[in-house]
């Protein structure tokens, strides 16, 4: 899958793309859509680390020349091992080396393992590396960790398996408008489906706009990254009920209502709190601000 495109799923890229450049061939990347487990098992979908297309940019920043996204069907998943790797790798993808980690498996309920494509590359003249699994202090850096990591709201051990830290994207739709009446302007993240976010608290973090969208950028620029406060919760002190990604964005001013952007969780800062009263409320919020921007400022060295 390469969700995520982690510190071991970038591992397994760097090889492809040597190995690619050494044959003097493209290097590919094959991922899937929708999650395996989706159509294995229908409501089981894990919470996604990267959408398609940030998957996507990531292939390309590493050197990937094709982004290969396969549709998983019933009809794909019933495929055996060797129609799997005859029909995909060979006579669709035309593949001179295949790489991948050590625990790979492939075709019908998983039967087919790294020895098996290998036997198989021997029979269709493809060569196939296995690599070992990438792991720093006992731990073994996988998309389950990282989901794991990130339900925790340990976003900082999240960014360590990552690389980079872990985004979430959205677009800014219209909130309760509560956020401005107490002077914290906020973007309300609408994300998309089966995203991971963040244990409920309050993050520093960085925010960029990716566009294009229809609101109004003020100060903002596209691309850039500005320093945020972000909460995520049901807002307890107003007896929300609805979890939402909320992010003031520091020093400027904007109407992003329309805009897709991005949200990168550098640290969380406090859990969920219910207060007493609005004034405690807009105490922390003052608190939380001057936190997120040391983190951040900080985080940017």
């Amino acid at each position: 899958m390469f969700d995520g495109v982690h510190r071991g799923h970038q591992q397994l890229i760097a090889r492809a793309v040597k190995s690619a450049k050494e044959r003097g061939t493209a290097s590919a990347l094959m991922t899937f859509d929708p999650h395996p487990m989706e159509v294995v098992r229908p409501g089981s979908h894990p919470a996604q680390l990267t959408t398609l297309a940030r998957r996507a940019e990531l292939a390309e920043e590493l050197g990937i020349d094709v982004f290969c996204v396969m549709p998983f069907t019933p009809e794909f998943m019933k495929l055996s091992p060797e129609r799997y790797a005859h029909e995909i790798l060979v006579e669709r993808l035309h593949v001179a080396e295949v790489v991948v980690g050590e625990n790979f498996t492939f075709g019908k309920k998983a039967a087919g393992n790294v020895d098996l494509l290998r036997t198989i590359g021997e029979r269709f003249g493809f060569a196939v590396q296995g690599l070992t699994l990438l792991s720093e202090h006992a731990v073994t850096f996988s998309s389950t960790y990282i989901r794991s990591c990130v339900d925790a709201g340990d976003v900082v051990a999240a960014a360590d398996a990552l690389g980079r830290p872990h985004r979430v994207e959205g677009v800014v739709v219209h909130g309760d408008g509560r956020g401005r009446d107490l002077g914290f302007p906020t973007a309300n993240v609408a994300p998309p489906m089966y995203s991971a976010i963040p244990a409920d608290g309050v993050y520093a973090c960085w925010f960029t706009v990716l566009g294009p969208g229809s609101g109004g950028l003020g100060t903002v620029t596209p691309g850039e990254r500005y320093l945020a406060a972000v909460s995520v919760g049901t807002n307890p002190t107003f007896s929300g009920r609805t979890r939402t990604v909320e992010a003031f964005v520091l020093d400027e001013e904007a109407d992003l209502y329309g805009q897709h952007v991005a949200v990168d969780f550098v640290e969380r800062l406090r859990g969920m709190e219910r207060f007493e009263s609005v004034e405690a409320l807009v105490s922390a919020m003052h608190r939380d601000a001057e936190r997120a921007r040391e983190v951040l400022e900080r985080a940017r060295g």
